[in-house]
């Protein structure tokens, strides 16, 4: 792998983890079509790491907000009986660790059909159009308006298991649950965005045995991390201003050419 590749994959990876166009699907449809190749685990795991850390970075402070009130709420016993923030922190990781509890059992109990889907380009196309529908059906719930709540979080982590597989974007399947459950759009975003932390580190943590099976070019491996980071930073303020705006059916039309192309080319 060369530096501009590294670069290239980077980028591709950062922009396609948080919009809501399937950086799965891309990943399979860019070795099948295009002949991209990410060139061992080494550099997935690094690239994931790059898009971890621009979560963290934009949503740092609320993240911190939220273990601090949490930690509060367990050892105060007055935060646990009366209403405030330490309440709402405690129900928001309550509702994180639900959510995720989907994924886990999916990504664990079904890895082989996850990792056959993966050889299927075709399955990758459509479900890519399937991805274009969701986003688009966001339009018929214009102003919701509703706060989050445990089934609620959990029907969005059913989203997100269901995101496992390729050409499904995690991101627009889980805010477009959210928004036809009537949550509200900034609340939808940021849940979706703060529920992909513990399912990307867990991925990640399952791999790391493996990072010292094979020598990589680690000029490209850092470069490919640092687009992955600066790309990824670019598309949450993206995502995010389309939708305040209730905007994504931008991504739908996108989802839908790439799908049929796709389609039409294998």
């Amino acid at each position: 792998m060369t530096i501009w590749e590294g670069l290239l994959l980077g980028l591709l990876q950062g922009l396609t983890e948080f919009l809501p166009i399937s950086s799965s699907g891309h990943l399979v449809l860019g070795e099948h079509l295009l002949g991209l190749r990410t060139d061992g685990i080494t550099f997935e795991i690094m690239v994931h790491f790059g898009t971890t850390l621009s979560v963290l970075t934009y949503f740092g402070r609320d993240l911190w907000a939220m273990l601090r009130g949490a930690l509060r709420w367990l050892l105060n016993g007055d935060a646990r009986r009366v209403p405030g923030p330490e309440v709402q922190a405690a129900r928001w990781i309550g509702y994180i660790a639900l959510a995720t509890i989907p994924s886990a059992l999916v990504g664990l109990g079904f890895r082989d059909a996850v990792e056959a889907a993966f050889a299927n380009p075709r399955l990758v196309a459509g479900m890519l159009l399937v991805t274009g529908t969701l986003l688009l059906l966001t339009k018929l719930r214009q102003t919701p308006g509703t706060s989050l709540s445990a089934w609620r979080a959990l029907l969005v982590g059913l989203a997100q298991a269901a995101a496992i597989t390729p050409g499904i974007s995690r991101s627009g399947a889980t805010v477009a649950m959210a928004l036809y459950l009537g949550v509200e759009r900034e609340t939808a975003a940021r849940f979706s965005f703060l529920l992909l932390l513990p399912v990307v580190l867990g991925a990640t943590l399952l791999e790391v045995p493996r990072l010292g099976s094979e020598s990589a070019p680690w000029g490209p491996v850092l470069v490919g991390t640092a687009a992955a980071y600066l790309s990824g930073l670019l598309a949450i303020y993206t995502l995010l201003a389309a939708i305040r705006r209730g905007r994504l059916e931008i991504f739908a039309g996108y989802c839908y050419l790439v799908g049929l192309l796709g389609l039409i080319a294998l």
